[in-house]
């Protein structure tokens, strides 16, 4: 039980840095700054709904193409990567960047994506590419079915809420021999401190309640 606290403990701790104001014609919004445990990541709250549903990764600016505010954040030439959750915003700067600069560069961008109520994504209909897949590419067995369901329902109720928290999300990707697969995206991706979130967080809440987890490695 105490690696289950740590693991609570660990991904909800977050502090907010800013919050950034902006008014037009009467309507004001705010933009919350929060870190992440991830140094190059700070984590942006618009206090209002970013995806409908799923989330979205860009790590490069062909991927980006696909989302004018991604593609405008990548265009300050210091970002290395956008994540888009339920209501919040996480962006990566380039190694040895300073975010004293960077944020407001930021924090600018989408202050004029979403009081001018801009679409999200390019293109009339981006429902298809706004949810990551989740299929399993480690080859599972039918027979591991149940064990399969009790795994992305403790991921999906447990494990994926604490780590919006920090601005990222982990994404299930198979099972085999006793080893469940994750992909880390976001504020995950790449984080100092993601192994640890692995192999003491996630692996020990799944194996005390999945007997026949037997590791947790990253995809």
């Amino acid at each position: 039980m105490q690696v289950l606290f740590a693991f609570a403990a660990f991904l909800l701790e977050h502090r907010p840095l800013t919050r950034r104001h902006h008014s037009l014609h009467g309507f004001a919004m705010y933009i919350e700054t929060e870190t992440t445990p991830n140094p190059a990541t700070l984590k942006f709250l618009p206090g209002e709904a970013v995806m409908a549903s799923g989330t979205r990764e860009f790590t490069n600016e062909v991927e980006a193409a696909a989302s004018p505010l991604a593609e405008a954040l990548f265009t300050l030439g210091d970002v290395t990567g956008v994540f888009f959750g339920r209501d919040f915003i996480s962006v990566t700067a380039a190694p040895g960047v300073d975010w004293s600069a960077l944020k407001g560069q930021v924090v600018s961008l989408l202050l004029d994506h979403f009081v001018s109520s801009a679409p999200l994504f390019a293109g009339p209909d981006a429902s298809g590419i706004s949810v990551p897949g989740e299929d399993a590419d480690y080859g599972e067995d039918p027979a591991d079915a149940d064990i399969v369901t009790q795994i992305k329902e403790l991921i999906e109720e447990r494990v994926r809420p604490a780590v919006a928290n920090d601005g990222g999300d982990i994404v299930y990707r198979g099972f085999r021999e006793g080893v469940v697969y994750l992909q880390m995206q976001g504020s995950c991706s790449g984080c100092p401190s993601s192994s640890a979130t692995l192999k003491q967080g996630i692996e020990g809440l799944l194996k005390h309640y999945v007997p026949e987890v037997t590791e947790v490695r990253a995809a």
